[in-house]
């Protein structure tokens, strides 16, 4: 399969698993083991173990293009509630999002950081776990 077409199907993917979550990214966050095991493996078969510290860079180098797909998505469907925080008028409290701390514009300003910022940084941990514990039973494997 070529990198491009992978691409699009990771896109695909991806989105698909952010609408099935409702704009929370909780399956794309798991989908994250899938692209680190695949990375891996597809960069294993074109050069092997002989260049470690090159496959390791390019492994990361993927996972960031990876997460990059998912930060823009969330930038797009929770970017824009950013102008509600200008408004002296906002009810936060019916906003839609869970109260998760116990101020209502503090909750939402958390809860829009944690889905445009650590959800796509917990992606970027699980495609980077995934893939050092691929490369870890590849080398196993061979020895």
């Amino acid at each position: 399969m070529r990198l491009r077409t992978a691409g699009l199907i990771y896109a695909a993917c991806d989105l698909i698993f952010i609408i099935l979550g409702m704009g929370v990214p909780v399956l794309c966050i798991i989908l994250g083991f899938i692209v680190g095991w695949f990375v891996v493996i597809r960069l294993w078969e074109e050069h092997g173990y002989a260049d470690l510290q090159g496959l390791m860079r390019r492994t990361l180098k993927y996972g960031v293009l990876s997460v990059l797909v998912t930060f823009a998505v969330m930038l797009v469907i929770w970017g824009r509630m950013f102008v509600l925080l200008f408004h002296a008028s906002t009810d936060y409290v019916n906003v839609g999002i869970p109260l998760i701390l116990y101020e209502p514009k503090l909750s939402f300003v958390g809860w829009l950081i944690l889905m445009i910022f650590i959800s796509p940084g917990l992606q970027l941990l699980t495609t980077i776990f995934a893939a050092y514990v691929t490369i870890q039973r590849k080398l196993d494997a061979r020895v």
